[in-house]
């Protein structure tokens, strides 16, 4: 072997030896060139030669949404005429009247009205159903989002046309458009001389303003216990997380813990401020729509022994995600990273980074959760959301409360009532009579809202069984007295279930008269977390029982 072979040898064993990392790196980057060069020449072959005219914009969007629903839902492209979505969403704020606008049977309806908004002073009404924007027939626009057509600059008009239940000819309003702002915290008040309450719907850049602004004012009403009602509430910024845990928790201490690829960007994310209040017992209502920033603040509270948890376990979001600028003004929200709050555990409930065959994704085993402790020492777990130190049962809907719901006629009928009933008490004390119910029961008699119970649905798979399995001939007198038994009545439902129903209907009558914050005070006398939190502050021994180890 001569001398320069073996130098080529030796360079190469070095070569090996040292650089299988970048010549793996290398590898990665090939492919990346390779799949976006395949991708870039078969999108010209379909724009050139597609025997239709292709629209460019949306086949990639298409593409790239395909691509990224691979990952996790939280991962998303926001293309540029979809940045004022993304603007409102971290935000809280955008440009319009305040109006939440829905289709119901191929008409554009309005659903709610926010409180102070533009919507609300110019006196549009929930139930309304807008013919027109500007002049525009909205049957006309299928191209269009109504309620984006609501939106434009601050203090330009926009002329509406709305048809109103009981009234023959439509109405002509104009709306100055403004800046609307989503409040974090819809309602807050005093539900007893002792005990506030605040409801905290979602986490955008005001959250924790808005949070210590309710903390303080009820205080100065006497309130010496606090409800904190995170159900519903599907996250936000993580800052806002951190904010609003600092307010009951010692300055310095630690809030979450933020792993991800990126080493750099690991961090564990402290309580800068002193706190507003370190005493006042709390109860935090969750729910399993609770998700990220709302499980951050109430792991927190959890995990330092600063208040009790009611409810049910929580979504089981442990994810983190960064927002990156993209070329021509687009976005990438993209995860991250996972957090980890006080007690070392992340809460993250579904694993995405291992799918089934079929594509879907399962959650994370009991087996595999891992046991963590609070400050006091009580074991929590990890893998599974938040699960609260007082469960009760989540809400089970009946069948015919679902069709009435699912079908509208909840709505419609709140919409008839509120135009045949010009006031009505305020929220806290307002009740259907039990002629008012029997008055909607009447309501219902033409209406379509068909259901089928489990049993029925149970009945009809075990026919199928039988009769797959040759047994059908032997049971079907017991199978046929069976259905005649259990086989629903809509006229009985009504009354088994009134209950239910009445609570519905004054749910949403409340709203159509009080928005939202009528919606809350209504739900007090029918919500069990509420009853539990409040039973829970009557008896202070319980309460601090369930804090300690």
């Amino acid at each position: 072997m001569t001398i320069r072979k073996k130098l080529l040898l030796g360079t190469s064993a070095l070569m090996i030896a040292g650089g299988l990392t970048a010549f793996n790196r290398d590898d990665r980057f090939f492919e990346i060139a390779r799949s976006l060069d395949i991708y870039a020449t078969m999108f010209k072959e379909l724009n050139m030669y597609y025997v239709d005219e292709v629209n460019p914009n949306r086949m990639v969007k298409t593409s790239i949404d395909a691509m990224l629903k691979n990952l996790d839902p939280y991962t998303n492209f926001f293309a540029e005429d979809e940045i004022e979505d993304y603007m409102t969403m971290t935000t809280g704020r955008y440009n319009g009247i305040g109006a939440l606008v829905g289709q119901r049977q191929n008409k554009s309806i309005v659903m709610m009205i926010y409180e102070g908004t533009p919507a609300e002073k110019s006196g549009l009404r929930i139930g309304d159903e807008i013919l027109k924007v500007d002049g525009v027939t909205v049957k006309d626009r299928k191209d269009a989002d109504p309620g984006k057509l609501l939106r434009g600059q601050t203090n330009t008009p926009v002329k509406l046309t709305v048809k109103r239940y009981g009234q023959k000819d439509p109405l002509e309003l104009t709306v100055m458009r403004d800046v609307v702002k989503m409040t974090n915290v819809p309602y807050y008040g005093m539900i007893n001389d002792e005990v506030g309450y605040i409801d905290l719907k979602d986490f955008t850049a005001t959250a924790a303003r808005e949070v210590r602004q309710a903390v303080i004012e009820l205080k100065g009403k006497g309130m010496k216990k606090l409800i904190l009602d995170v159900r519903e509430n599907p996250g936000g910024l993580l800052n806002m997380a951190i904010d609003i845990s600092n307010l009951f928790i010692p300055k310095d201490s630690e809030v979450v813990t933020t792993k991800g690829k990126v080493q750099e960007w690991n961090k564990t994310y402290t309580a800068l401020a002193p706190p507003l209040d370190l005493e006042i017992p709390i109860a935090v209502l969750v729910n399993s729509r609770s998700a990220s920033a709302a499980e951050i603040v109430a792991g927190v509270i959890q995990d330092y022994d600063r208040g009790v948890l009611i409810g049910q376990r929580s979504y089981g979001k442990g994810l983190v995600q960064t927002t990156r600028e993209l070329s021509f003004n687009t976005k990438l929200k993209i995860t991250t990273a996972k957090y980890y709050i006080p007690s070392g555990r992340c809460i993250q409930a579904i694993d995405y980074s291992h799918r089934n065959p079929d594509g879907s994704v399962g959650k994370i085993p009991d087996s595999l959760r891992t046991a963590f402790k609070t400050k006091a020492g009580r074991v929590v777990y990890d893998g599974g959301g938040v699960l609260p130190d007082l469960v009760t049962e989540e809400p089970n809907p009946t069948p015919i409360a679902l069709s009435l719901t699912n079908k509208g006629l909840i709505f419609d009928y709140a919409v008839k009532y509120r135009n045949e009933h010009p006031t009505i008490k305020p929220a806290r004390e307002f009740r259907l009579t039990d002629a008012e119910y029997t008055e909607f029961a009447n309501w219902l008699k033409d209406k379509e809202y068909d259901y089928t119970t489990q049993v029925e649905k149970d009945l009809g798979t075990l026919e199928a069984s039988a009769k797959k399995e040759k047994y059908f001939d032997q049971i079907q007198d017991q199978l046929k007295a069976l259905k005649t038994r259990v086989g629903h009545s809509k006229d009985a439902d009504l009354v088994t279930f009134k209950p239910e129903l009445k609570a519905l209907l004054e749910n949403e009558i409340a709203g159509h008269y009080y928005l939202q914050k009528g919606m809350k005070e209504v739900s007090f006398n029918n919500d069990p977390e509420m009853k539990a939190a409040l039973d829970l502050f009557k008896d202070m021994n319980k309460y601090r029982g369930i804090l300690k180890k």
